[in-house]
């Protein structure tokens, strides 16, 4: 018999992962992303340090754009834990994807979660489309 396991990520719940700061929060990502967070907070990566720059002031503002979504173009921004329970708008080339941050998608990238294409299903041929097709009656 399972018992009921509460929801953990690396053994820390939703609300000691938004407690934590970066330096500590840089231990449980990839070494990857750890190292895209080290060279924002250095200030290399200029976009990715503006946006975390901008989350921080809006929640201390407690502006309503938390809730509208922040608008940004960094696809390759690390999502912070400090950011979960966020919404955020990510541009993908042609409109504004909402993205929802929750636990599980610490660690990964903003863009894995804005798609820059579409997703298409095609049906069959059509009438014509084929050689054997063109001697089909219409009705």
């Amino acid at each position: 018999m399972y018992s009921y396991q509460p929801n953990l990520r690396k053994g820390y719940s939703e609300d000691d992962l938004k407690k934590l700061d970066i330096e500590s929060a840089m231990k449980l990502v990839k070494s990857r992303a750890r190292r895209a967070i080290k060279r924002a907070l250095e200030g290399k990566s200029i976009e990715f340090r503006k946006l975390i720059l901008k989350v921080r002031k809006l929640k201390e503002k407690n502006s309503k754009k938390l809730q509208e979504g922040i608008k940004t173009h960094c696809r390759e921004a690390v999502i912070l834990p400090e950011w979960i329970g966020l919404k955020f708008l990510v541009y993908n080339g042609k409109e504004w994807k909402p993205v929802e941050i929750s636990m599980e998608k610490v660690g990964h990238r903003l863009g894995e979660f804005a798609f820059t294409t579409k997703f298409e299903k095609h049906a069959g041929p059509g009438i014509g489309a084929t050689r054997g097709s063109k001697f089909i009656a219409m009705k």
